[in-house]
C-alpha cells in the first residue's frame, strides 16, 4: 500500500460531545448491490465548486481539504457542518480517478450536511459544478456501511481506471466513551456525463 493510501485510512473521524437526537438513515440492502459503470469521457483537471444531490436535498459549495499534521484526511470544520470538502490530493471530479468528498453527518447542533447519505440508492445522480464551467454528473452504483476498522482504502482512494465520485459520512453506532461513530457511510459513483456551462 502506498504511503498516500496507508495515511488515509481513519477518512471521516471528526468527534462531538454525543450525536443529533434521531439517528442519521443507513443504506438498504439493496443500495449494496453495485450497478457497473458506463464508459463516458473523462474530462481535465478542475477543481469544484458545488454539489449538489437531489434525491437527498443537499446543495453545499466544497472546500478544499488534504491531509493533517498526523497524515489522515481533513474533514470540514464542525463550524461548517453544513458544508462539505473535496479532498484536492486526490482526482477532480470528472477526471480519471476517485475524487472524494468528505462531509459531516451531524454535530451537536443537529443534522449536518450528509445526515442523509444512507438514503441514496443504486441510479441516484450526484453533479460537481467544477471552475472551468462545466458539471459533471454522476450516477451513484452503490451505498455501504463499514466499520472503520475496516475502511476501504484502496477502494475509495485508488484509481479505479474511470472517473469516479465517493461521498462519505460517518454512520453506525455512536460510541460516546470515543466521542465519535463506528462506521463510515460511503456512496460510491461513475460518471455519467458532463454538461457545459450555458
Amino acid at each position: 500500500m502506498s504511503a498516500v493510501l496507508a495515511a488515509v485510512l481513519p477518512a471521516v473521524q471528526a468527534t462531538r460531545d454525543h450525536p443529533a437526537t434521531a439517528a442519521p438513515p443507513m443504506p438498504s440492502p439493496d443500495a449494496s448491490r453495485p450497478v457497473g459503470p458506463t464508459t463516458t469521457p473523462d474530462l481535465p483537471p478542475s477543481a469544484p465548486v458545488r454539489l449538489e444531490v437531489p434525491r437527498i436535498d443537499v446543495r453545499t459549495p466544497l472546500m478544499k481539504l488534504a491531509k493533517n499534521p498526523d497524515r489522515t484526511v481533513e474533514t470540514p470544520p464542525l463550524s461548517r457542518a453544513q458544508e462539505a470538502g473535496w479532498y484536492r490530493l486526490g482526482a477532480a471530479p470528472g477526471s480519471r480517478g476517485a475524487a472524494v468528498i468528505i462531509g459531516h453527518v451531524d454535530t451537536v447542533h443537529g443534522p449536518a450536511v450528509f445526515y442523509r447519505l444512507g438514503r441514496l440508492g443504486p441510479g441516484d445522480r450526484a453533479s460537481v459544478l467544477r471552475a472551468d464551467g462545466r458539471t459533471a454528473v454522476f450516477a451513484i452504483d452503490s451505498v455501504e456501511r463499514v466499520g472503520k476498522d475496516r475502511f476501504p482504502t484502496n477502494r475509495v482512494y485508488g484509481d479505479p481506471g474511470y472517473a469516479a465520485i465517493r461521498l462519505i459520512t460517518c454512520g453506525g453506532r455512536f460510541d460516546r466513551d470515543a466521542g465519535s461513530y463506528v462506521d463510515n457511510v460511503i456512496a460510491f459513483g461513475h460518471l455519467l456525463r458532463s454538461e457545459e456551462a450555458r
